[in-house]
């Protein structure tokens, strides 16, 4: 059954706010019912008037729809979308695009769009396939989207499918060191290492905890905790950190840290610090254990990893190896204004919330400084004064654009933090540069080769699941004056931008 959007809100005119914004657990109640004087404001939320969606916002909508046209038309089904060629490329060959952008469209008011989607899903969608899947991304995508979409939605076939897939994830966890192996068979409920290591990426085995301990919460399945947590623990108590700062690589068989010395915010370590502070949130702030591992961690990257550039004085957050630091910042660091911001909201020091606005002023001239006005994959920051005015260098093999969230994702919280409107702005030149250079005409959005270059950005013809999923979710939300769509006291995104409740008993 589709619930709710015919009386939830008119499409493109209002936020779908109300009851089905709320992290209940039961059917929401009809924005039109009066509120109950007895009840926890979480179980009856106090029901305002819609905020209406501004010009900005349908921007995001209109741009959402050329995508999804595209995905329609040439790649339904499929993972993702190549738009220049009107192919498709296979991951999983699960649907990832669809699955991922689900939520998106609930929280866009796109009521066709979705239904189409969810009767997908419905009908077609199988996770009995003979096929690899990696853990962390379907963790983060699959099971995460799932999740969310269930919350925002109250229906049960989402909640069914990502117990289902869930299940299947299950055998990751069966090595040595209860560390799991970065590859599952979700048909054949096998699992193994990638085929030239048998390592796994700190990242990866740290940042399955969110969405693994809320299937546990709504389903009372222990073993969904259990296997997390172990990881947890197990981390937490290993050898091989500097000032809380992990290494990016775990052996699955002895459960060590392994290529030791070498400490990044970046691919591969990134979102261990960031599911530090989310779990701690996630768990109404009763698991104090995560905050400590996240105050030394943020304690580490001051001390060891945060320089400032120059000419022009860009706060950044380089990399250590074996005592050598590097001034290379991936996009992906990007993250990190944001989730500071998060902390900071959450009452941490409020020294982490300076550290976030010059951080994030550092992300926007990331793109700012580029001929197409997109950031490049990494930046390389001067730190002596270098001929010209520019703080970032950037390398041939790195000035590629994948569409990617993060710097956006942390404008949304510091506009939602702070009211600066600059932030919004910010937000708005990066995507009308995604609409000048990133833009196929037939459908969809592709990632660039070039970010240096306007009159031949050099299209990749690819549409990564997560600009559907995250970059369009997170622009629609940071040009939304509604504090209550999505409120981020009630709510804590996972890594993917799917919103989980944050526990209230």
């Amino acid at each position: 059954m589709f619930l709710h959007l015919g009386t939830v809100c008119c499409l493109c005119c209002c936020s779908w706010r109300g009851a089905v914004i709320e992290p209940i657990q039961t059917l929401a109640p009809s924005p039109n019912k009066a509120q109950e004087p007895s009840r926890a404001p979480q179980d009856a939320p106090e029901q305002k008037e819609p905020v209406p969606i501004n010009e900005r916002q349908e921007a995001v909508i209109e741009a959402f729809r050329h995508a999804w046209a595209g995905y329609k038309e040439f790649a339904w089904g499929h993972d993702e979308l190549k738009p220049i060629s009107k192919s498709y490329s296979e991951w999983f060959g699960l649907g990832l695009t669809l699955i991922d952008a689900l939520d998106t469209m609930w929280i866009l008011g796109l009521k066709d769009e979705f239904q189409e989607a969810r009767e997908w899903v419905a009908t077609t969608l199988t996770f009995d396939k003979n096929v690899d899947v990696n853990l962390f991304e379907s963790t983060i995508r699959i099971l995460g989207g799932l999740l969310s979409t269930y919350h925002l939605t109250q229906d049960s076939l989402f909640l069914k499918k990502a117990k289902d897939i869930g299940t299947r994830l299950l055998p990751a966890f069966n090595t040595p060191s209860k560390v799991p192996f970065s590859d599952v068979n979700i048909g054949k409920g096998t699992a193994h290492p990638p085929r030239w290591t048998s390592d796994s990426t700190v990242a990866e085995v740290t940042s399955i905890q969110l969405e693994f301990r809320e299937l546990f919460r709504l389903t009372g399945d222990e073993q969904f905790k259990t296997v997390v947590d172990q990881v947890t623990q197990h981390v937490h108590n290993l050898p091989g950190k500097r000032d809380g700062l992990v290494p990016m690589f775990i052996n699955t068989n002895s459960g060590q840290f392994s290529h030791l010395g070498v400490f990044t915010l970046g691919a591969r370590a990134d979102s261990y610090y960031e599911y530090l502070l989310k779990q701690w949130i996630q768990s109404g702030k009763k698991e104090t254990s995560f905050l400590e591992d996240y105050m030394q961690a943020i304690e580490g990257v001051k001390k060891n990893l945060l320089r400032k550039s120059e000419p022009n004085r860009l706060t950044f957050v380089g990399e250590l190896s074996h005592g050598h630091f590097s001034p290379k910042m991936d996009h992906l660091v990007c993250f990190l204004p944001g989730t500071l911001a998060l902390g900071a909201h959450n009452g941490i020091t409020s020294d982490h919330m300076d550290i976030a606005v010059a951080l994030m002023e550092t992300c926007f001239q990331m793109y700012k400084q580029m001929e197409t006005g997109l950031s490049p994959e990494i930046s390389h920051f001067f730190l002596h004064a270098a001929k010209g005015s520019k703080d970032i260098d950037v390398k041939a093999a790195d000035r590629h654009n994948l569409l990617r969230p993060e710097t956006v994702e942390s404008l949304f919280y510091m506009y939602r933090f702070t009211g600066d409107t600059k932030y919004q702005d910010w937000g708005w030149e990066i995507l009308q540069n995604f609409n000048k250079h990133a833009r196929v005409p037939s459908g969809g959005y592709t990632s660039i080769n070039n970010v240096q270059s306007a009159s031949s950005p050099e299209p990749r013809d690819k549409m990564e699941s997560f600009f559907l999923g995250e970059t369009l979710k997170y622009l629609f939300l940071l040009f939304s004056e509604d504090v209550e769509l999505l409120n981020l006291d009630k709510y804590v995104f996972n890594t993917e931008a799917h919103a989980l409740p944050i526990w209230t008993t």
